[in-house]
């Protein structure tokens, strides 16, 4: 293992590394590079650390996730373990302020972790001026041996201009986690992550949701089988689902959205020609944020998409010593993707080569019950002609789900069908988020379902579901 790098000292440089961009990718690979010995700056305009992530996403709205779900739980279940109570009522500006709390302290966490570590936090929004030169705002430029463009993504608008996002009626994920009523309807347009985990607060709290989906099913990127049950589990919770249609126009009034519909496909049914509402969320994906940074200054391309081109070790094409990491480039747009390139980038830069594997990474919907998956999908195996075996396993079969009261949904597992890879787990139920890395170590490590379904189980535990369909692989289960 290699030791720390000695500081090195440029003349001509101020930095080692300075990294554009202070999110979850951002601000972990400036203070890795500090920790091997890099002189290292991290730029950030917002104002506060944490990017799009710890601000206006994944950590505020995981807070009113949780805050709505003890709210939906102490109306609708505590009677069934004998807790009752009368005129149970909602505090939402109490909510949203302990939303709040829950950023501050992260943000103001990140500072701090930059100081103990010996990261410089350069305030201000930066932007190429040469290959090693950067200017921020009016500041003097700074110059760095190596540069990391760590900028994010941001809310990617309806086509065709339609129902542009406004933050008063039309709203970005941005306004939905920043409301200060509850809406009695709500439509939003996409039914992703976004749309799904949002839509669900809201739903929760009391309000109508409606959800028009392009597509003939929602949330893309899941295994189709696991789609279907997540759909059938929201609409008994209440939301509602216009799958196979478009948003083709719509009109924002100062206290309410008139949304115009048609069907996507001649096999879309009961889709409306309009719906009235008091607001819309767009949650139709995000796209790369690089604007301002100059890069056509320097001849960094990017592709269709907007993202960065980059290569294996994610320098850009034309300059070895500038990287791009997260939702600039190719991948998935999450948070622990963007943290493990920061750290690879940081590694590569310090000659000690770094790692990610791309087949394991987790994704998680924090719906409930969640859904979580790692590896391939049986869409992409029947695709790719990759022989397979899949093993499920209800979790109402499972003793600790049966004890909580939480026995919707399943797991299934996908193994090679000549050696036993593990190649896929999918996990709809309680605490799927945390057992599914599980799946993550087994495929990060090549083991084979036989080995996770040989591996003792804590009883009564969630994970014994994932034991259970792993079973199921190359044998028969035993507890269903």
């Amino acid at each position: 293992m290699l030791g720390r790098l000695t500081r090195r000292a440029f003349a001509s440089f101020d930095y080692d590394l300075a990294v554009i961009g202070g999110g979850p990718g951002g601000y972990v690979a400036a203070i890795k590079a500090a920790q091997l010995g890099l002189k290292t700056a991290c730029i950030e305009k917002r104002g506060t650390l944490g990017g799009t992530c710890l601000n206006v996403g994944c950590i505020p709205a995981k807070a009113l996730l949780n805050s709505s779900h003890k709210f939906y739980e102490a109306q609708k279940h505590f009677k069934d373990h004998g807790i009752s109570f009368d005129n149970i009522k909602l505090d939402f500006p109490q909510m949203m302020k302990n939303k709040e709390q829950a950023v501050s302290g992260l943000t103001r966490g990140v500072e701090g972790l930059f100081k103990k570590n010996g990261v410089t936090y350069l305030k201000g929004a930066g932007a190429f001026q040469d290959p090693n030169t950067l200017t921020i705002d009016n500041a003097s430029p700074i110059r760095a041996k190596n540069i990391l463009i760590a900028t994010g993504s941001e809310p990617s608008q309806v086509p065709g201009g339609i129902l542009p996002i406004d933050e008063n009626r039309v709203l970005s994920s941005t306004g939905a986690m920043a409301l200060k009523e509850i809406p009695k309807r709500m439509v939003v347009i996409g039914a992703g992550v976004i749309g799904l985990e949002l839509g669900s607060v809201y739903s929760r709290l009391g309000t109508e949701v409606i959800v028009v989906e392009f597509l003939n099913r929602l949330a893309p990127a899941l295994d189709l089988e696991v789609a279907q049950s997540l759909q059938k589990i929201l609409v008994k919770q209440g939301i509602k689902f216009h799958l196979g249609a478009k948003v083709v126009g719509g009109e924002a009034k100062p206290d309410s959205v008139h949304v115009k519909i048609e069907p996507a496909s001649p096999d879309s049914k009961n889709v409306p020609d309009s719906i009235d509402c008091d607001y819309v969320l767009v949650a139709v994906g995000r796209k790369p944020y690089t604007q301002g940074l100059h890069l056509d200054y320097i001849d960094v391309s990017r592709d269709k998409q907007g993202r960065v081109n980059v290569n294996d070790h994610l320098q850009t094409l034309r300059h070895a010593h500038i990287y791009a990491i997260g939702d600039t480039i190719r991948g998935p747009m999450l948070a622990h993707k963007a943290e493990e390139e920061g750290v690879f980038v940081a590694e590569h830069i310090a000659g000690q080569g770094g790692h990610v594997n791309y087949d394991a990474i987790p994704g998680v919907v924090y719906t409930h019950p969640e859904v979580a998956q790692v590896g391939k999908t049986e869409e992409e195996l029947k695709a790719s002609n990759v022989p397979y075996t899949k093993g499920t396993f209800p979790f109402m079969a499972n003793s600790r789900a049966r004890a909580n009261q939480e026995m919707d949904g399943f797991v299934k597992a996908l193994a090679h069908k000549e050696t036993n890879q593990l190649l896929g787990l999918h996990i709809i139920g309680p605490d799927a988020g945390e057992i599914i890395m599980e799946g993550v170590v087994g495929i990060e490590y090549g083991a084979a379902a036989e080995d996770i379904a040989r591996t003792c189980h804590g009883h009564p535990g969630f994970s014994e579901a994932i034991k259970e369909a792993c079973l199921a692989t190359f044998s028969k289960t035993i507890n269903f």
